[in-house]
């Protein structure tokens, strides 16, 4: 399943990083992803019944996905910054390290530009020899979500 579809800018240059290092190294700066990962905004805080499950990971991780900025944006739906946020929990650092490289290589990227990313993003970060082939998968579940999230919230009224 490997795409030759080009990632966004962002998202590339986090996954040239992870290439540039070795195995251990690419731990590290997974962990760094990890701590970097924005807290929810106070209108989440407490509220994961609003946000959506990612079941592939090994921890429990939730995300929710924001088209726009406002009721009044004038672009068009899929020209509309898609806004990413994560819960997942501080002794799960490989799955916030996911969530982490994911918030900051989509976030505020279009509707169009999300939807766009190839399925096999995940894979082109070279973690296959670092972690597990059934941690990857959380990282897919959680960019099939954001994907899905972010195709039906830029169709809504």
């Amino acid at each position: 399943m490997t795409d030759t579809a080009a990632l966004p800018a962002a998202l590339q240059e986090i996954a040239d990083d992870f290439a540039d290092l070795a195995a251990p190294q690419r731990l590290e700066l997974l962990l760094e992803f990890s701590e970097g990962l924005p807290d929810l905004p106070e209108r989440y805080a407490g509220r994961l019944g609003e946000m959506e499950q990612v079941h592939e990971c090994q921890s429990p991780l939730f995300l929710v996905v924001e088209v726009g900025d406002g009721d009044d944006d004038p672009r068009p739906a899929a020209e509309q910054p898609v806004h990413l946020f994560f819960s997942a929990p501080p002794e799960a650092p490989t799955t916030r390290g996911f969530a982490g490289i994911l918030h900051e290589g989509l976030d505020g990227l279009s509707v169009q530009e999300v939807l766009a990313v190839p399925e096999d993003a995940p894979y082109r970060f070279h973690l296959g020899e670092a972690v597990s082939p059934l941690r990857l998968r959380g990282m897919v579940g959680m960019l099939s979500r954001i994907k899905r999230q972010a195709a039906l919230k830029s169709q809504q009224p």
